[in-house]
């Protein structure tokens, strides 16, 4: 039921660096590994909405209505841009004293759900790229598409999970000095206003 194929392509879209993958490596620089294995977590429980809209058929409304995804266009631009400002402002984010105060495991959680489940793409992307992989005539079609989707699901965990703890790894060796902070700092949070200009300027 899941080929090759399958595994190979859906590893490829999860590693392309992307608004999840952004915030997990962000995290797990500014607030460790821990902090890091929440925001995976949540990035990968933020796929499950747009999961569910395909599966209910609701992902082919959007499609065809225009008003419907430009309106969550908007919202996932706009938490884009507060992210960029949140991350602007944020004088001690990647500092490596760890004995300052860390975000709460429900609050990353929570923003990392919000940060894949406003990216409209997503829903057009599992109306687009599932029933690619799925079998004709098979009597069981949605048993089929949740195999694929908690495949591809578990597969995002793993993979941000890793990016998560690749950027825990150097994180005491690269933000021992303030200068590098800053810019990791501005960095990121240009890369998540950059993002935001992606989502913004995109079609459907």
């Amino acid at each position: 039921m899941i080929s090759l194929e399958f595994l190979l392509t859906s590893l490829l879209v999860v590693v392309t660096p992307g608004a999840g993958v952004l915030f997990t490596v962000s995290t797990g620089l500014s607030h460790g590994r821990l902090a890091s294995a929440f925001a995976a977590l949540g990035c990968t429980l933020g796929i499950v909405p747009h999961m569910a809209a395909t599966a209910l058929g609701l992902a082919a409304v959007m499609h065809a209505g225009a008003l419907a995804f430009q309106a969550l266009k908007l919202i996932g631009v706009l938490y884009l841009l507060y992210l960029a400002w949140a991350t602007w402002r944020d004088g001690a984010a990647f500092g490596a004293d760890v004995r300052g105060a860390q975000p709460s495991a429900l609050r990353l959680v929570g923003r990392a759900v919000l940060v894949n489940a406003l990216n409209p793409k997503l829903t057009l992307f599992f109306l687009a790229f599932l029933p690619q992989f799925m079998q004709q005539g098979d009597p069981t079609p949605m048993r089929q598409f949740g195999a694929l989707s908690a495949t591809f699901m578990a597969m995002t965990l793993a993979v941000f999970l890793l990016y998560g703890l690749l950027a825990h790894s150097v994180r005491q060796r690269v933000l021992s000095s303030r200068t590098v902070q800053n810019a990791l700092r501005r960095g990121f949070a240009l890369a998540f206003a950059g993002m935001a200009a992606k989502l913004a300027l995109s079609e459907r």
